[in-house]
């Protein structure tokens, strides 16, 4: 781990992916040299991918400075994949997929890839979930303590 990059650790989660009435969390750990910052959040009525790409809009949107080296580690393939690979030709097809259909979650990846490109050197790196990655089982834990206070509040 090299002290003079940003690791961006993040994740997201949905209890009832899929149903009608569920709880999503998204969780951020940060590390900068000697310096450690932590973020998350919930929502309810989502997806488990909207969760990982407003992790990932989230964490852009609290870094400060656009000129350090960021390295964004996310164990969503759907996040990676998607805006280092499969963006550039949905944009060629006017944000449609290679079956012709609009882009799922299209405002989140509009809004990830417009934050991506205020930064000079910014990276998105897969990880294997739950594998012993201290920073990604941080921001797991967030999101799922997210998903714990919204739930101890109520769904509704």
């Amino acid at each position: 781990m090299s002290k003079d990059i940003l690791y961006v650790y993040c994740d997201g989660a949905c209890r009832g992916n899929q149903s009608r009435i569920n709880i999503g969390g998204w969780g951020v750990f940060m590390e900068y040299r000697n310096h450690t910052k932590e973020l998350y959040g919930s929502t309810k009525n989502t997806s488990n991918q909207k969760m990982e790409l407003y992790a990932c809009i989230s964490a852009l949107k609290n870094i400060k400075r656009k000129d350090v080296t960021i390295e964004v580690i996310t164990d969503s393939q759907y996040v990676v994949k998607g805006i280092t690979e499969w963006i550039h030709n949905w944009k060629k097809r006017n944000w449609h997929n290679s079956k012709g259909d609009p882009v799922e979650n299209q405002n989140l990846w509009h809004e990830l890839s417009a934050l991506k490109e205020t930064f000079t050197d910014i990276r998105f790196k897969h990880c294997k979930g739950h594998s012993n990655v201290k920073g990604n089982i941080k921001a797991d834990f967030l999101a799922n303590l997210g998903m714990d206070e919204k739930q101890k509040i109520g769904v509704n």
